[in-house]
């Protein structure tokens, strides 16, 4: 077997969430437990540290190994959806897995004796990074959950602490239809003698957190009431902020969003000193900016053009876009341009009220299937007071949005992480 029929098997062979949507939810625990047993039980022998939520969860996962990396231990990294490789979605170091370890797993897989549940392309790749983790001998591995929390496969592990970022609507369908029933499943990470840090909650969501916290007898810190941020500002698309316990630092991650990120990751940082791992400030500091470079991490509010300024964001949920449309209302331009689509699947019709209307607006769809065709988004568009054009790719969206810009304009690029994919891929293909 090669790297290539390596991915087929996990492409095609397996149910792949990004191509069927909920088809390809496989709620429990059973199966993962059963591919780790194939493997040695891999995620026992790993220090871990374990992300949920509905919005933020890959940027804190990111700048905590960032930080983690920048003290000196050896760490692995566990994320989902890739962008452009399949291979982002393990690192260690930021190194992304090699094709030669992806193949040689897969290979292992179809010619065990397993005689279990069949995987889901999640639940294998699951197994994969674990088993990686545990290869390549990692101080610690920061695993970020794939959707909701207590059915989820990464949680199997037994981690040293968790993070649960923020509570929002999105997958209800899986999740349930309140932000309540949501928190309850993202509350499902947390495990007895593992601290928990909660990001942001509501007062619908806090109640949740604290009787999980105290069902399991951990403690729980909650960030908004321990800040450690007493100011922050935006210079050159960076935040500059002061803290309480870090000095200042600069986080290389500008969106609205990072403020709230950046709080959860700084609590975080100390509750892992209190555990003795001893990270200093200085590995605070270069992890906050530099965390593109040290772990790969692309997509969040990522700048890719000055004139006209260009960004894109991954943020795909009412929660996501509450952020970007007071992002969008920050910036000054001439002209607002936004290249946007969304997956089939997504509630668009609670997100079109957060869009603004004095834009021009490019509608599109990604090429994978579960993208929502581009006329049928501009139809949904139109019936909300928002007008624009359908494009078939998100490249030639891109494109006529530029041809159609002076310098002094401004272009978001988003609505479904699988756009910002695609416009990253055209991008280094070019």
């Amino acid at each position: 077997m090669d790297y290539q029929s390596a991915l087929d098997y996990l492409y095609n062979k397996t149910l792949v969430f990004q191509h069927v949507g909920v088809q390809a939810y496989k709620p429990g625990l059973e199966t993962a437990l059963e591919l780790a047993k194939l493997f040695g039980n891999p995620h026992k022998s790993l220090n871990t540290i374990h992300i949920a939520g509905t919005n933020g969860k890959g940027s804190t996962a990111h700048l905590l190994a960032a930080i983690l990396q920048s003290e000196g231990y050896h760490v692995g990294l566990y994320t989902s959806p890739h962008l452009v490789d399949f291979r982002e979605r393990i690192r260690v170091d930021g190194k992304m897995i090699s094709e030669e370890f992806v193949t040689e797993f897969v290979d292992t897989f179809l010619n065990s004796d397993y005689t279990g549940r069949k995987p889901s392309f999640f639940e294998l790749t699951t197994i994969m990074a674990f088993t990686y983790f545990k290869k390549s001998n990692v101080d610690f591995a920061v695993i970020e959950t794939g959707l909701g929390g207590r059915l989820d496969s990464t949680n199997i592990i037994e981690p040293i602490a968790s993070i649960i970022t923020n509570i929002s609507l999105d997958h209800t369908a899986l999740l349930g239809d309140s932000l309540a029933q949501i928190a309850k499943e993202k509350a499902g990470i947390i495990k007895p003698s593992a601290p928990v840090v909660i990001g942001e909650t509501t007062t619908e969501t806090e109640p949740v957190f604290r009787k999980r916290i105290s069902e399991v007898n951990t403690s729980g810190i909650f960030a908004e009431q321990n800040n450690e941020i007493f100011d922050a500002r935006r210079i050159n698309d960076r935040w500059v902020i002061d803290t309480y316990s870090f000095g200042q630092i600069v986080d290389e991650l500008s969106g609205e969003c990072q403020l709230k990120n950046a709080n959860t990751v700084l609590v975080a940082v100390k509750v892992l000193n209190e555990l003795g791992l001893c990270i200093s400030t200085r590995s605070v500091t270069n992890g906050f900016a530099n965390v593109c470079e040290l772990t790969g991490l692309m997509g969040r509010w990522m700048k890719i053009g000055d004139r006209p300024r260009t960004f894109c964001d991954t943020g795909h949920n009412i929660g996501g876009f509450e952020y970007i449309s007071r992002q969008l209302a920050r910036e000054s331009y001439k002209t607002l341009r936004i290249v946007i689509g969304f997956v089939s699947d997504k509630d668009v019709a609670h997100i079109m009220p957060l869009l603004p209307k004095d834009a021009a607006y490019y509608f599109t769809q990604a090429g994978v299937k579960r993208a929502m065709d581009a006329t049928t988004l501009l139809s949904i568009a139109r019936q909300n007071g928002i007008d624009g054009v359908a494009f078939p790719t998100v490249e030639q969206a891109y494109r006529q949005a530029k041809a159609d810009s002076c310098c002094s304009d401004f272009i978001y690029i988003g609505g479904s992480t699988f756009v910002v994919a695609d416009l990253i891929s055209a991008i280094q293909k070019k």
